[in-house]
């Protein structure tokens, strides 16, 4: 793991906060939805794939959502996502496994569970679609890759510059996330995925479905990651900020 010394303070709660919760007490194993078949769909449907993320809160918002997160994910879906996030990080996020699992049983597309994995036992908490991994917090990359699909896990590969992208290629990832927001500083700049993503060589970049992260609230904003090469799009205050069905489907019409 990298050292907590460079990241924000709410950061670092974060990561001291994971690196003490447990795992399941047994092995989860998963028939996942495809996350790759749900964003062909998408496209299909002349949709935008958008990963709408359902967030009661988070250290970079003000408030909290305290609609039914069954409701808000049924909305979200309406409004044409082509999967979901949700939070199970309890501290910083209001999240939980139980909501999870409350939304998968509803829904009929992927589910991404947002969290900050930092060990295998911690895989072994709620059956998910796709799992999320930073790069910046896993010791070792590869084997906890190799266990989360072991596990029938979809995994979302989650960097911030073309080192971090050149590690998670080495470790297997062919889903992977750009983060346009600094861990280190909690700013937000778009200009991050432009730079990561042309970065890649077109030969890699055919293999891999890139995911552009945080900061995205316009369609303009879409339109913009999209022209980078954003596969898909992953958003969560712009779509909890109202009515979310309204907001997700401002943002896959585009």
């Amino acid at each position: 793991m990298n050292t907590t010394d460079e990241l924000a303070p709410a950061v670092r709660s974060i990561l001291e906060a994971a690196v003490e919760r447990s795992g399941g007490d047994e092995r989860v194993t998963v028939d996942p939805r495809s996350l790759s078949e749900a964003f062909a769909a998408a496209e299909a449907d002349g949709r935008v794939p958008l990963i709408a993320e359902v967030k009661p809160t988070s250290p970079t918002t003000e408030g909290e959502r305290t609609d039914d997160p069954v409701a808000l994910a049924e909305s979200m879906v309406e409004g044409g996502a082509a999967a979901l996030s949700v939070l199970t990080e309890p501290e910083h996020f209001g999240g939980s496994p139980e909501t999870l699992r409350r939304v998968r049983e509803a829904v009929d597309v992927p589910v991404l569970r947002k969290d900050f994995i930092v060990r295998e036992e911690q895989l072994d908490t709620v059956e998910a679609d796709v799992i999320l991994l930073i790069v910046r917090f896993v010791d070792d990359l590869e084997s906890l890759l190799e266990a989360a699909r072991e596990r029938g896990f979809q995994v979302l590969v989650e960097t911030h510059t073309p080192e971090e992208v050149e590690t998670a290629l080495d470790a297997g990832a062919d889903i992977i996330g750009v983060n346009n927001r600094d861990l280190a500083e909690l700013e937000v700049d778009l200009g991050t995925f432009e730079r990561v993503a042309d970065s890649i060589p077109a030969a890699t970049r055919e293999s891999v479905t890139l995911i552009a992260e945080s900061g995205i609230g316009s369609p303009e904003d879409v339109s913009r990651m999209r022209r980078a090469g954003a596969d898909g799009l992953l958003v969560g205050s712009a779509i909890m900020d109202g009515d979310v069905r309204e907001n997700t489907q401002g943002l896959t019409n585009v």
